[in-house]
């Protein structure tokens, strides 16, 4: 069973950066959409960006512009690489990998916490 793993998240003042990494144990060749979700306390899991296997990219709104996803060329790490940041961006941060886009299933992995805060 393959496995998700991010890595990348902590504490940064706003306006700072940060990458999100989402490494897989395995191939995720057959994975054709990658995603990065968000959730903040008290709030539901909500899609922040997404890239499919043919380079394509969605962003929420209210990212567009600041950040960007990535997926390596061998395609078994996607990134998330996030500037400007501000403190309502404060939240555990997810990926996902699925075969097809709105499949309810995938891969998860299990989170990194991503702080905005001066």
């Amino acid at each position: 069973q393959v496995q998700l793993v991010e890595s990348g998240g902590g504490l940064v003042q706003p306006g700072g950066s940060l990458r999100l990494s989402c490494a897989a144990s395995g191939s995720i060749s057959s994975m054709h959409v990658s995603e990065w979700y968000r959730q903040a306390p008290g709030k539901q899991r909500d899609l922040v960006a997404r890239i499919t296997s043919g380079g394509t990219t969605n962003y929420a709104d209210s990212v567009k512009g600041r950040f960007t996803i990535s997926r390596d060329h061998a395609g078994n790490t996607v990134y998330l690489q996030m500037n400007s940041l501000k403190p309502e961006d404060t939240a555990v941060y997810y990926c996902n990998v699925k075969r097809v886009i709105g499949d309810p299933g995938g891969i998860w992995g299990q989170g990194t916490q991503v702080t905005v805060s001066s």
